[in-house]
């Protein structure tokens, strides 16, 4: 076993652009209205969240404009503030057209993407990785995981209107940076000994909270679970995960109910 190497992904953000504009120029009146698992977005809905998320980066790391924040921003958590951010862009959101979306992800999808890559990899981000537990993260972290935040929408938009996914080149990147929520699932768990996922052919192992990758001689669990399956449910999907589980299943519950976004 070993330490998990920095997830690099700068170069990714260009060509998942593109693949989004593509996708959204070829999609019907009647496709943009279409429901998606996210709660009660459509694929407009998402489409537009998708923009919010590349113009803030923007705004943040190019123009070094962060506006205020209302009192109190924060005392219900992270989540619930992002939430209420999320909330309130897509409801202003319902005055775009679909055609204005697009052509402003064709404007402001390659500006995030320069900024992504003009950043120091091995910098401290200015947005730690709430989920994985972090108070700090270095910047190739945040980056990663805003990569999965623009590549599993754009999948549930692809789901929503019957459009095949993506998987090359990105499944593999987005889930390295998902299971790096497992230290901090586990947490609270009293845990001793091993813990094994697998997903497709990639074994990462948690041990007395460390995680690393490749499978540690045996662990009390080992569960395995399709790359297909795993992001879903690491989004927070209701699906039946399908897992493989050998051993002692009450080590595999938390990890079962983990989640890797705000």
């Amino acid at each position: 076993m070993r330490a998990p190497a920095p997830i690099l992904v700068t170069h990714l953000f260009t060509p998942l652009n593109d693949e989004l504009v593509k996708l959204l120029r070829g999609l019907t009146s009647e496709e943009w209205l279409a429901p998606t698992v996210a709660g009660s977005w459509t694929v407009k809905d998402v489409a537009a969240h998708l923009l919010d998320t590349s113009m803030r980066r923007v705004a943040a790391l190019r123009d070094l404009w962060l506006p205020p924040l209302p009192p109190g921003a924060f005392d219900d958590g992270v989540g619930p503030f992002v939430n209420r951010l999320n909330r309130d862009w897509v409801s202003v959101a319902t005055r775009l057209s679909p055609r204005m979306i697009v052509d402003l992800h064709e404007l402001y999808g390659p500006a995030l993407a320069a900024e992504m890559e003009a950043l120091d990899p091995f910098a401290t981000a200015p947005l730690a990785v709430s989920w994985a537990g972090d108070e700090e993260s270095p910047a190739w972290f945040d980056v990663a995981r805003e990569l999965t935040e623009k590549w599993h929408h754009q999948q549930q938009i692809r789901d929503a209107t019957g459009r095949p996914p993506i998987y090359d080149g990105y499944l593999g990147p987005v889930i390295d940076t998902f299971v790096r929520a497992l230290p901090f699932t586990y947490r609270d768990v009293d845990v001793d000994g091993a813990i094994v996922l697998r997903i497709d052919d990639v074994a990462w192992t948690l041990h007395r909270g460390t995680l690393y990758e490749g499978e540690g001689d045996d662990p009390l669990v080992r569960i395995t679970l399709s790359g297909d399956r795993a992001w879903r449910l690491f989004t927070r999907q209701r699906i039946d995960p399908q897992a493989k589980i050998e051993g002692d299943a009450r080590y595999a519950e938390p990890l079962l109910g983990m989640v890797s976004i705000v």
